[in-house]
C-alpha cells in the first residue's frame, strides 16, 4: 500500500474523490451522521495523500517541468479547496438543522455559498498564483452592479435570514401576513409559501413578511382564541345581552377555563350595539366547530332573554312555552293546535346554580325543556363523573322511560340559574300514540345518546355521527 502511495499519489488522490462520491450516494439520507463521518474520513485521507506526495494546497504544484503531472496536481489542489468547502458546509448544515430544524436550511445555503466563494478565491490565490487583489477589486465593482440589479432579490434573501433567525413562524404554523391567512408549507431563500383555507397557495416574499404585521395563530401551541360578534338594537338593555352571552360562553365545554372567556361591548351607534364573546380552545382544528356552536348558543340564549334580533319583524303572539316547542326537535312534527295545547300544560320550575335537576338512576315523571340557563350533563365512569356536554334553551332532558321504562343514565346539574318547563310524561305519551313521527324522533334521540355515551367512555369517536357525545345535546 505504501509503495503504491509513493508511486501513484495522484491516482490514489483521484480515486479517493471518486470513492467519496460513491459512498455519499450509497448511504441513505436518513443516516446523515454516517454520511458526514464518511466524508470527513475521506477528506482526512485525501489531505494526507496530498501532503505525503509533496503537495500543499497553499503552494502551486511542485512539478513545473512535467506538464501533465503538474496539471493533474493543480487540479487536485483546487479540488482540495472545494472538498474542504463542501465538508465544512455539510458539517455546519448538520449543526444548523439539528438546532433549528427546517428553518436552518436557508442559513445553511447562504453560508455554503460564502464558504465556496472563499474557497474559490483561496484556490486562485494559493494554487494558481492569480492576482487576487485585482480580482477582488474587479469583483467588487461587479458585486455593486449585480447588487443594484438584484436589490429586491437580495432583500428577500437577507429578510429570509432574519426570519429564520428570529423564527416568528415555522413549518405547519397557521399565520396571517397582512391579511393573507394560511398554513406555512415552505420557507426558502426568496419567499414563504402559505396554503390558504380555500386550498390555494400564497407566495409571500420574505422582504414583505419581515416588514408586515404578522399573526401566528399556532403560538402558543395549546391556546387558540375564538370569538363571535353579535349586533343588537340599541334599545335593548346591555345587561340583558351581557348575561345571555355569558351563558353562551358557559354553555360550551370546549372553551378553556384559563384564560377565562369574556364578553365585551365592542362598538356602539345610535341604532345598535356590537358585542363580542371570546374564549380559548386547546386545538386549532376545533375553532370553526366551536365558533359555529357559539353562534347557535348565542341565538338561543338571546332569544330566551327576550332580545329581538330584527326590530322590524312582527313577533308572533306566542308565550315563552309555545316558542320553545318550535325549537324542540321531537315535537316539530306536531301541528300548531297540538303545540298550543301542550304549551298550556307546561309548568315552569326554577333551579339555582349548582342544583341537581336529575340524578343518575332517577326516573323523572316529567319531560323537562330548558327555558333559560345552562345545564351540565355528566355520566358515570366507575367512581368518577365525566362531563358529556352542556345544554341550553330549547333542549330536553328526562326523556328516558318514555319508550323502554329505563331511568336516567346521566346526571343533569344546573351551571347557572335556570328556568325549566315540566311536561307530564302522560301528555307526551299521548303524542306518541297519535304521532308516529314523535315516537321515531324520540327513539332516534335515545339510541343516539346511549351510543354516544358508550363511545365517550371508550375514548373514541361515536360511529353514528361526527362530533362525539356533545352532538346529542343539540338533538332536542
Amino acid at each position: 500500500m505504501l509503495t503504491f502511495l509513493h508511486t501513484y499519489p495522484l491516482l490514489l488522490s483521484a480515486s479517493l474523490l471518486l470513492i467519496d462520491l460513491l459512498v455519499w450516494r450509497a448511504i441513505p439520507l436518513q443516516r446523515r451522521n454516517w454520511r458526514i463521518a464518511a466524508r470527513l474520513l475521506a477528506f482526512v485521507l485525501f489531505s494526507a495523500v496530498l501532503i505525503s506526495a509533496g503537495m500543499s494546497p497553499l503552494q502551486p504544484a511542485p512539478w513545473p517541468d512535467d506538464v501533465a503531472r503538474n496539471l493533474m496536481a493543480t487540479v487536485l489542489e483546487i479540488a482540495w479547496w472545494l472538498f474542504a468547502a463542501r465538508t465544512l458546509t455539510v458539517v455546519l448544515g448538520l449543526m444548523l438543522i439539528a438546532r433549528s430544524g427546517h428553518t436552518g436550511r436557508l442559513l445553511q445555503d447562504v453560508l455554503g455559498a460564502l464558504i465556496f466563494l472563499v474557497a474559490i478565491v483561496a484556490a486562485a490565490a494559493y494554487v494558481m498564483q492569480l492576482p487576487v487583489k485585482g480580482l477582488l477589486a474587479t469583483s467588487g465593482v461587479m458585486a455593486i452592479v449585480i447588487g443594484l440589479a438584484l436589490q429586491s432579490t437580495l432583500s428577500d434573501v437577507f429578510s429570509g435570514i432574519v426570519l429564520n433567525t428570529t423564527r416568528p413562524y415555522q413549518i405547519d404554523d397557521w399565520i396571517s401576513i397582512d391579511g393573507t391567512e394560511g398554513k406555512v408549507i415552505d420557507i426558502d431563500w426568496r419567499a414563504t409559501r402559505l396554503l390558504t383555507g380555500n386550498g390555494s397557495m400564497a407566495v409571500i416574499p420574505n422582504s414583505v413578511a419581515a416588514k408586515a404585521k404578522l399573526l401566528n395563530f399556532s403560538r402558543p401551541s395549546d391556546v387558540h382564541g375564538v370569538s363571535i360578534s353579535v349586533v343588537v338594537p340599541a334599545q335593548v338593555r346591555p345587561r340583558r345581552v351581557l348575561d345571555a352571552l355569558e351563558k353562551t360562553l358557559q354553555g360550551s365545554s370546549a372553551l378553556l377555563a384559563t384564560p377565562a372567556p369574556k364578553v365585551t361591548i365592542k362598538a356602539t351607534t345610535l341604532e345598535s350595539v356590537e358585542y363580542e364573546a371570546s374564549g380559548f380552545v386547546s386545538d386549532m382544528g376545533k375553532k370553526g366547530e366551536v365558533r359555529n356552536l357559539l353562534f347557535d348558543l348565542a341565538h338561543r340564549h338571546l332569544q330566551a332573554a327576550g332580545v329581538v334580533w330584527n326590530a322590524d319583524s312582527t313577533p308572533r303572539p306566542w308565550s315563552r312555552q309555545r316558542s320553545l316547542l318550535e325549537d324542540v326537535r321531537i315535537f316539530r312534527s306536531l301541528g300548531n293546535d297540538e303545540k298550543d295545547s301542550l304549551s298550556q300544560r307546561m309548568v315552569p320550575v326554577e333551579y339555582l346554580a349548582g342544583q341537581v335537576i336529575l340524578g343518575v338512576g332517577e326516573a323523572s315523571a316529567h319531560v323537562l325543556v330548558i327555558g333559560t340557563g345552562v345545564v351540565s350533563a355528566a355520566i358515570r365512569d366507575g367512581d368518577t363523573s365525566v362531563e358529556a356536554g352542556r345544554m341550553g334553551p330549547g333542549e330536553v332532558l328526562g326523556v328516558e322511560g318514555l319508550l323502554d321504562g329505563e331511568s336516567s343514565y346521566a346526571e343533569f346539574r344546573s351551571l347557572s340559574s335556570c328556568l325549566l318547563y315540566r311536561i307530564d310524561k302522560d301528555d307526551v305519551r299521548s303524542c306518541l300514540e297519535q304521532r308516529g313521527e314523535v315516537k321515531a324522533a324520540l327513539s332516534k334521540l335515545a339510541r343516539f345518546r346511549q351510543q354516544a355515551s358508550q363511545s365517550l367512555l371508550l375514548q373514541k369517536p361515536a360511529a353514528i355521527k361526527k362530533g362525539g357525545f356533545l352532538s346529542w345535546l343539540h338533538n332536542k
